[in-house]
């Protein structure tokens, strides 16, 4: 077979003779064109090996002209707040359908509190903050983009953008008609191919750097799918082809006691990952805090991947939401104060955390009326946010003790990346003494609620210190 292969003509010479018996180009035309083309090609090759040489971002032309990537920079951050009348008018205009729209019953009340929000009579919850940051974002300029499986409505009936009538079925978009003049809002339900559609939204955010492109997983665990779009694309693409995009992944993430296909986006895997600020990771636990972070991700010029651990059960938690005022000025904060600062201002301990367990130590804190034990939240991980935690630390008197805290096995979530990342001084300030997990685990979690809810008892009972037990380093 391989003498066979060998005694053909190469594909150059079976092309070329095809182009002479048509009398398109001459061998002699040929050759000289194959010579110019490789003394380009040495040409820039011989470029590339001096030590002067700084390669071109070329990418960074046309659309993308005016955005950068590289590392973050403390500088650049920006006010992410609305003018309360545009707030009030967005809200407002999101509970609003046409005359005759019937409305299914079950939804009068979802959007009757909506209307209370609005008004500024109630707080603003998880899901009308997400939809205030895209309708904002529209209005002011911004195309948003949102696909995923089940997104219109939302897993968990949270986001409702996509209503329908429940006497003939027509659907109606109150978030694409906020205003005649607002950028282009689509949200779409995907098919349950995660590798296609994700890899879909990251084409789509290469050409559209002033739009807001994000792709929800129906459980975060689920993006495990499209591990590789993640690999080599989402989290590797700047270093290996200089190519910027600012896709935005959503993945539900806590652990609930549904099974262990339903409660881990996997952290450890995302963080394993960061190096020279490739992308973004973070875990807010407010509604506001996610609304400044939304629009942080178009409002300034740096674009990155942005991972973000959106809540289940905390979708409708009381703690989360948060009034007007925090929505109308201020900035995505990357380390969240303890609510309790000003009267735990000299604890024994800090419990140091992210995403939904900080929400858990503090409504369990209350429970107990426990006044000796502070609880700081990093909502951004990656890039760290070392400037803004000892910034927080710094309210809490130096060699208090500080201990890491996640609801996720011992081996997972994110107490590994923290260890690495952090001396065990804290900005030779604070000791950090070692973490309080639940064990190592070849499974994310049990599969069992009774015994989730006896674990989940037992690591608040830790951090809180109501029973003794000592942080594994």
């Amino acid at each position: 077979m391989y003498q066979t292969i060998d005694a053909r003509p190469t594909i150059r010479d079976s092309y070329l003779e095809h182009l002479t018996a048509m009398g398109e180009v001459s061998r002699i035309e040929a050759e000289l064109i194959a010579q110019r083309r490789h003394e380009t090609l040495q040409r820039e090759f011989d470029s590339a090996r001096e030590t002067v040489y700084k390669p071109d971002a070329q990418t960074l032309g046309g659309y993308w002209a005016g955005y950068y990537g590289g590392d973050e920079r403390d500088d650049d951050d920006v006010e992410t707040g609305v003018a309360a009348g545009q707030l009030t008018f967005t809200l407002a205009r999101l509970t609003e359908f046409p005359d005759g729209f019937s409305l299914n019953r079950k939804l009068n009340r979802v959007f009757d509190q909506r209307r209370e929000m609005a008004e500024g009579r109630r707080p603003i919850d998880w899901a009308s903050a997400e939809l205030a940051a895209f309708g904002t974002l529209s209005l002011e300029g911004h195309p948003v983009r949102l696909s995923g499986q089940d997104c219109e409505r939302g897993t968990f009936s949270q986001r409702h953008a996509v209503l329908h009538d429940s006497d003939n079925g027509h659907n109606y978009s109150p978030i694409k008609h906020l205003a005649a003049d607002q950028a282009d809002v689509t949200i779409i339900n995907s098919p349950l191919s995660e590798t296609g559609v994700l890899g879909f939204e990251y084409g789509y955010s290469l050409d559209q750097p002033e739009s807001l492109v994000a792709w929800e997983a129906q459980f975060g665990d689920f993006y495990n799918v499209a591990q590789v779009i993640v690999d080599q694309f989402i989290t590797s693409a700047e270093d290996k082809w200089r190519r910027l995009s600012g896709l935005v992944m959503l993945l539900p993430h806590g652990f609930e006691g549904a099974g262990p296909e339903h409660c881990s986006a996997r952290i450890e895997r995302f963080l394993t990952q960061t190096a020279e600020h490739n992308f973004q990771f973070a875990s807010p636990t407010t509604s506001a805090n996610y609304f400044h972070l939304l629009r942080r991700q178009i409002k300034r010029p740096w674009r990155k991947p942005l991972v973000v651990l959106t809540p289940k059960s905390l979708l409708r938690e009381p703690v989360v939401a948060c009034d007007m005022e925090q929505f109308t000025s201020g900035r995505f904060q990357r380390v969240m104060p303890d609510p309790a600062a000003d009267t735990i201002s000299k604890p024994s301990r800090i419990l140091l955390c992210t995403g939904k367990i900080g929400i858990d130590l503090i409504k369990e804190r209350a429970n107990k009326e426990i006044d000796n034990v502070a609880i700081v939240r990093m909502e951004q991980l990656y890039p760290i946010p070392y400037r803004q935690l000892e910034e927080v630390l710094g309210h809490y008197p130096d060699a208090t003790p500080v201990t890491w805290v996640q609801e996720e096995p011992f081996n997972m979530g994110a107490w590994q990346f923290i260890k690495v990342n952090f001396d065990d001084l804290l900005f030779g300030r604070w000791p950090l003494i070692g973490s309080i997990t639940r064990p190592e685990s070849a499974s994310p979690s049990t599969g069992s609620k009774k015994t989730h809810k006896i674990e989940q008892g037992e690591l608040l009972d830790a951090a809180l210190a109501t029973v003794k037990v000592k942080a594994r380093a």
